[in-house]
């Protein structure tokens, strides 16, 4: 069951171990916090992109354990962040760089959000994207 946690802003967050398994646990997440914000409309865009960023922090990081966080930055975005252990930025792939089979996570991330970044912290960093709300609520 996915609980709140303080975010600094109305937000819900969790630990997970860093194992694709995780990504139906971070679903479930975001699917609460978007169900009690009646933002259910974004959740097969915001579902794809926090399976994205958990794939990609399972893939390219060393990190045991990620901390996903969905929060309201403001009244016209969702965010939806993954936090890991490792320091190195993330690099979206080049289009045609032998993209068929994989590679292309951060590619449909910045398809999919108004905007996405990483904040780099001293334990690690926070890679997340931003979704559009539509109509401020």
């Amino acid at each position: 069951m996915a609980r709140p946690h303080p975010t600094g802003r109305p937000g819900y967050s969790e630990t997970l171990p860093a194992l694709e398994e995780s990504a139906g646990i971070a679903r479930k997440l975001v699917r609460t916090a978007l169900a009690a914000w009646h933002l259910e409309e974004l959740a097969d865009t915001s579902i794809l992109v926090v399976s994205e960023l958990v794939a990609n922090a399972v893939k390219h990081t060393d990190s045991r354990v990620i901390r996903i966080v969905v929060s309201r930055p403001g009244e016209r975005f969702v965010r939806i962040g993954v936090v890991d252990t490792a320091r190195g930025l993330p690099e979206p792939a080049e289009p045609g760089d032998g993209l068929l089979t994989n590679g292309r996570g951060l590619l449909l991330v910045d398809a999919l959000a108004e905007r996405w970044g990483a904040d780099p912290h001293p334990w690690g960093k926070q890679v997340w994207a931003e979704l559009d709300c539509g109509v401020a609520r």
